[in-house]
């Protein structure tokens, strides 16, 4: 026989139980309204100089770029898990067409494409044909064909736009340490960067036909001389055909002529802005202006097309809150002028938007599709 005291027990948990019932009831018809918290806008340089790039996103997975479901954003209120996606292991290069980004991750043996204007991602390089091993660097040409350097395969895998491989250039005899590339606007000549090593002679630019996929050439010897190379690391082309390589073991960017003629270098050794210290990744820009990604600075530096430091963006730390880097590798600018930096470290992308720029204009805006210019 219960008690009084039994039954008020079981009277309250009974109360109890229908008032969460009538609470989960009433939050289900009117499910909450969910932001990201909005922090203040993180400009380069900082006040008082005018600002002439902004922090725009962060992107370390899937969910930072598909839509988020409301049925699955009530989920996470109601449990308190947090919201994953497929992320990136360690990423490296990165190359921008229209509203997608292609993204090599070396430790996933993948390339993930992140589009923004779908708001999807797919992943590429895990199924024969054209199954990647260890990709590194990564371009696109004018029609969005992704040509994608392997380190250990030791060629070049080009895809389609959609990702369906098409066929491969180069071979494990021509390398030594193929680590970087640069296509022509339309495709018809690859140049491939061979970082070579400590004991090799091989450091140097191979250039490919890429319809026959013949060698055609090949320039740069190793030293410190004019024109020479020491562990090469990447290489861009900039609007007037002349290719920028990252010369790292000299601490500056050589600058040639398409049929490898020595011009100019900028750079040096250095602790302060305008120098290097472990100059990785380079991109160019249409009006010219030369980006180069420092692991060592922990941000990527704008240059005039002599070498005039513009402007420096991000800062080292090991936090890895926005705007911070502890190994930035890959760089790339789309043709509205976003600047995209890849963070081994932190496994992340960071996205920059030139302040001439609004949030809701150009290529890569959130479900917003565009093809490029």
């Amino acid at each position: 026989m219960k008690t009084d005291k039994s039954r008020t027990s079981i009277t309250r948990l009974v109360a109890i139980a229908l008032s969460l019932m009538s609470a989960f009831t009433l939050t289900a018809c009117a499910p909450p309204t969910y932001e990201a918290p909005q922090l203040p806008p993180l400009p380069y340089p900082k006040p008082p100089d005018e600002a002439r790039f902004f922090y725009e996103r962060t992107i370390r997975s899937s969910a930072d770029i598909v839509v988020d479901s409301e049925e699955n954003q009530f989920m996470r209120y109601m449990t308190g898990m947090q919201r994953t996606g497929v992320g990136l292991t360690k990423p490296f290069g990165i190359a921008a067409y229209g509203s997608r980004v292609w993204v090599s991750d070396p430790g996933g043996r993948r390339v993930m494409m992140f589009d923004a204007g779908k708001r999807n991602y797919k992943i590429i390089g895990q199924t024969q044909p054209g199954m990647l091993r260890r990709p590194y660097d990564l371009d696109t040409d004018d029609a969005g064909n992704l040509y994608v350097i392997d380190g250990t395969l030791k060629t070049v895998l080009i895809y389609d736009s959609e990702g369906n491989y098409i066929k491969s250039v180069g071979n494990s005899a021509d390398f030594e340490l193929a680590s970087s590339l640069a296509v022509s606007n339309d495709g018809s000549r690859l140049y491939v960067v061979d970082t070579g090593g400590v004991t090799s002679t091989k450091h140097e630019v191979m250039v490919y036909d890429v319809a026959s996929g013949e060698m055609l050439y090949r320039f740069g010897r190793r030293g410190s001389g004019d024109g020479a190379l020491n562990l090469p690391k990447d290489i861009d082309i900039s609007p007037d055909n002349r290719l920028y390589v990252v010369d790292s073991g000299n601490f500056r960017v050589n600058i040639y002529e398409a049929d490898g003629t020595f011009v100019d270098s900028f750079g040096s050794i250095g602790l302060k802005w305008g120098t290097f210290s472990r100059p990785k990744g380079i991109a160019i820009d249409l009006e010219g202006r030369v980006y180069v990604s420092d692991a060592a600075f922990g941000n990527f530096q704008i240059f005039t097309p002599d070498g005039q430091l513009l402007l420096f963006v991000g800062e080292r730390h090991s936090r890895g809150a926005r705007g911070e880097f502890f190994l930035p590798s890959g760089i790339d600018v789309d043709d509205d002028g976003r600047v995209y930096m890849v963070d081994q470290y932190h496994k992340k992308v960071e996205v920059f938007r030139p302040a001439a720029l609004t949030e809701a204009q150009g290529s890569f805006v959130m479900g917003q599709a565009s093809a490029p210019q």
